[in-house]
């Protein structure tokens, strides 16, 4: 045996280095966040092959997403040199995929067979359920498709599948199921989910092949192991079952993909299916001041499905958990702007230090708003910006037609969004017909919907098309910005061609918050309204000069935040109903997936950690009351400050003042969300917004008798008062 190289393990503890210099039997490694697994699993590789003499052709790691996989051989590179190029490292789907290229005729497939994406997939359905005559309106594609991947997921064939069926659903599920497949068959294509399954086929049935695949894979690693379904699993046990040398690295408490089917259940049970299994605790956290892992410990304590650890670390107590009560979100967006500029400029971070994690896509709205406000660059993680997302462009582009029906660009994105029989064919002639007498497409469509040589579908179309605009213009003469939006829903039937797609109902929340803006102009004239609605967002949208900067603030949810960490994290909505999410409380294991999502999010914080809720928030155009999140009743209240949120000193940090709501006007008569004022011809009211709009600010603010009112400082003559007796 070659002799031991102890610098490999001379940076690790003591129980990671337990854990890297167990090369033989099944191994169950529990990582706790920020205890440096990425380090062990490749110093136990490094030792395995530099110290041991075991041939990197013998070593299989496997881990989740592309870029893991490349960070992975990154430092297997710098530890090895040249002999990292016959390790086997990559994703359980590009392994298999190499599996298959060579022994997949065996189960059906050519050499040159094609994977099919997400977008191929649904289009494949789709045709699958013409030829099975069922109408796409009636099955949504998207929800097909999944109930497919997860059939697969559990290593469930069609045949397979047809003998669980229970419902008419899974039914009709069952027969597009086939009718898919075997188109899937006569394209010489798979599916990601085919990938797994028929890799697991192809060893299942075919003992010869697997145990060439097990002779050469000697060793078998696993990252993420509480992220593996049910084929992944089984794939693993088969690849390692002739020399079980299998190290499986992963975390109970971090498991937050079960709507991936992902099943915690695999590594929950690894020590019943290895009893001969060592188990290594990796509990010293590297990343986290010990007030914030005190915290996320509190919060994660309480959850059955887990496996006990005493996380610890040497780093310094720190700050206490910041904790913001706000008025609504976008005095939680001003805090947290506020905050993030105060930490900049006083405590020597960077934008791109600070990360703001939210539970669901449309909490980003009030964030980007008023991140652009104050010209804080941000990016959106994993998304689109919220006035950029499909959706909202489609609506507000009806919105523009109805205020200039000659705006061709917006008629041109919604003369058949949503479908209405009116093709590119017809589209092109009308852009043609509008180019050749310069006139706007408009125009262009009243002349030829009354053209009597066009055919009679195209005319009918192209008239029923006029006539809803037509309708639309009437309406919004007489009815209320948020009223018109709900209108142009219901005559466009908008809500049900979302639903044809498998995030049809994260999008329509995200319509439902564009209906939570429009509210804010109910108030305006009819005249009024409209206009001033499309500047705001004309402006909101106005981005592309932050999509090149690198130091910019991180908004992202807490399902993307795994694997990331920043020096500051801001976690908004700490409320019931947002975190833990409103659909999950009927569910025991669904409302345990939100804690451990609460925790991953704490857990990314480095130095700073801040929570807030809203006592009244804003979110899927309704008016929420929510009572503050129980996770924070778990939390020690000697982990948590709240004072000066409100206040003149704030809360300090390093000698700054920070986490105070933003201020506007003199020195001396300065306005702040939350401000009681008085006004002499609207009486008593709140402060609930104030924003610069050139040289003047507009306050908005919302009176006991007469509303939600939006006023120019300079013209409002507004006073401030100590308090008034009821809230509007």
């Amino acid at each position: 045996m070659p002799p031991i190289r102890m610098d490999l393990l001379s940076s690790l503890n003591h129980a990671q280095r337990e854990a890297a210099q167990t090369t033989s039997g099944p191994l169950l490694i529990i990582a706790g966040p920020g205890s440096g697994k990425t380090r062990v699993i490749t110093s136990r590789v490094a030792y395995m092959v530099d110290s041991c003499g075991v041939s990197p052709r013998s070593i299989m790691a496997v881990t989740f997403t592309n870029k893991a996989a490349r960070e992975m051989r990154g430092r297997l590179e710098q530890l090895l040199g040249s002999a990292c190029a016959a390790l086997t490292v990559g994703t359980f789907h590009a392994i298999c995929c190499r599996i298959l290229r060579v022994d997949g005729e065996v189960v059906g497939l050519s050499h040159g067979f094609v994977v099919y994406d997400d977008e191929d997939q649904v289009n494949l359905i789709k045709q699958s359920l013409q030829d099975l005559k069922l109408d796409p309106k009636q099955y949504s594609p998207r929800v097909i498709q999944a109930a497919i991947s997860a059939a697969k997921s559990r290593l469930l064939c069609e045949q397979d599948h047809a003998a669980g069926v229970n419902s008419y659903f899974e039914e009709i599920v069952q027969r597009v199921y086939q009718r898919y497949q075997s188109r899937l068959s006569q394209s010489d294509a798979v599916d990601f989910d085919d990938i797994l399954l028929k890799t697991v086929h192809l060893f299942q049935t075919q003992p010869e092949i697997l145990d060439l695949y097990q002779s050469r894979y000697v060793h078998l690693l696993v990252d993420e192991f509480q992220d593996t379904n049910l084929a992944q699993f089984e794939l693993v046990k088969l690849l390692s079952g002739k020399h079980r040398n299998l190290c499986v690295v992963g975390d109970p408490d971090q498991s937050i993909y079960s709507w991936r089917c992902a099943d915690l259940r695999n590594i929950l049970s690894f020590e019943h299916e290895y009893p001969d299994a060592k188990v290594v605790i990796l509990e010293q956290n590297y990343r986290s001041t010990k007030t914030i892992l005190g915290a996320a410990t509190q919060v994660i304590s309480d959850n059955a499905l887990r496996k006990d650890k005493s996380l610890w670390t040497e780093n310094d107590i720190g700050k206490p958990v910041v904790l913001a009560e706000c008025l609504n979100e976008k005095d939680e967006a001003q805090i947290v702007v506020a905050t993030i500029d105060k930490l900049v400029q006083h405590d020597g971070l960077s934008y791109k230090d600070c990360a703001v994690l939210y539970r669901i896509n449309a909490q980003s709205r009030a964030l980007e708003e008023g991140l652009m406000r104050f010209g804080v660059p941000y990016r959106l993680v994993g998304g689109t910006r919220f006035y950029r997302r499909q959706e909202i462009r489609d609506l507000i582009a009806y919105l523009r037609v109805i205020h200039n029906p000659h705006d061709s660009l917006s008629l041109a994105r919604i003369i058949n969004t949503p479908g209405r029989g009116i093709g590119q064919g017809t589209l092109a002639k009308l852009q043609a017909s509008a180019s050749k007498r310069d006139e706007s497409l408009y125009d262009a469509l009243r002349e030829m919907a009354a053209r009597p040589d066009l055919a009679a579908r195209a005319s009918n179309a192209l008239g029923r098309f006029l006539d809803l605009l037509d309708g639309l213009l009437e309406r919004s003469k007489e009815i209320a910005l948020p009223d018109l939006v709900a209108e142009i829903l219901v005559r466009t039937s908008y809500r049900g061609y979302l639903m044809e797609h498998d995030d049809g109902e994260s999008r329509w929340e995200n319509v439902q918050e564009l209906k939570t803006v429009a509210a804010d102009y109910a108030n305006l004239a009819h005249g009024e309204a409209l206009p001033a609605f499309l500047e705001k967002v004309s402006l909101v949208s106005d981005t592309d000069e932050m999509n090149g900067a690198s130091d910019v603030v991180t908004l992202i949810t807490l399902h993307q935040a795994k694997g990331l960490e920043f020096p500051a994290v801001f976690i908004i909505g700490m409320e019931d109903g947002v975190l833990p999410y409103r659909k999950s409380f009927e569910d025991p294991a669904q409302m345990e997936e939100e804690c451990r999502l609460c925790y991953v999010g704490m857990t990314r914080a480095k130095q700073y950690l801040f929570l807030s809720r809203a006592h009244r928030r804003s979110l899927f155009g309704n008016g929420l009351a929510n009572p503050p999140s129980r996770y924070l009743n778990r939390i020690n209240p000697e982990l948590i400050t709240t004072r000066g949120l409100w206040g003149d000193d704030g809360v300090t940090v390093g000698g700054a003042v920070y986490a105070q709501p933003l201020a506007y006007g003199a020195s001396d008569d300065e306005f702040r969300i939350g401000d009681w004022v008085h006004h002499k011809k609207f009486g008593q009211g709140v402060v609930m917004d104030c924003f610069p709009d050139r040289n003047d600010l507009v306050v908005t603010v919302s009176f006991e008798d007469a509303g939600v009112k939006q006023l120019l400082l300079s013209l409002a003559h507004l006073e401030k008062t100590e308090s008034f007796n009821s809230l509007p």
